[in-house]
């Protein structure tokens, strides 16, 4: 019984080794312009910009693949920054890829008849819900990428746009405060 004990201790400690020289040997280096664009990106996830999803876009984007300018919910600030980050021009927006104001999905919780095919679609996990139960949209998650809206089988899902208040509101440019020396 001690015996096997050892038997299965030294096995374990082997293939460890050979796990981790495996790892350091073998490493895969990704492209580190690849994460600055992705981190520039709105993280919405949408496939709005032809991809399924932000790191695709960022991806193609590093290989020169696609223009800066595909990201509805990245906006022309998005390009902006996308554009200072690369080192080109900024591009308006692309063919296909308009900007849209902001909204947020909203379940008619009458209609709904819980077939979760909303929740199923949702790339941010925006929608509570469980089986043959209504569903309700948590707005704070909600990035208005209307993924949901196509498999709805009652069309209970709309979408309503956001107002800009107090809550909603942010800075679209970044502000500058000249620093005058001292004379």
């Amino acid at each position: 019984m001690i015996s096997a004990l050892w038997v299965m201790i030294g096995i374990s400690l082997l293939l460890g080794a050979v796990l981790g020289y495996s790892a350091i040997k073998f490493k895969v280096e990704g492209n580190p312009l690849v994460e600055k664009i992705d981190a520039v990106l709105p993280q919405t996830q949408c496939g709005q910009c032809g991809y399924p999803g932000c790191k695709p876009y960022a991806e193609a984007i590093a290989k020169g693949e696609v223009g800066i300018n595909k990201c509805p919910p990245g906006g022309e600030e998005g390009i902006q920054k996308l554009a200072d980050l690369l080192g080109v021009e900024f591009q308006p927006f692309g063919e296909g890829a308009t900007p849209k104001g902001r909204a947020v999905a909203f379940i008619d919780e009458q209609t709904c008849i819980g077939c979760t095919l909303c929740i199923q679609a949702c790339p941010v996990d925006a929608i509570a819900g469980a089986a043959k139960q209504m569903h309700t949209i948590i707005a704070s998650e909600c990035t208005g990428c209307e993924l949901c809206l196509p498999p709805c089988p009652v069309d209970c899902i709309s979408m309503q746009a956001i107002g800009e208040d107090i809550t909603t509101w942010k800075w679209r440019h970044p502000v500058i405060i000249p620093i005058k020396a001292a004379a």
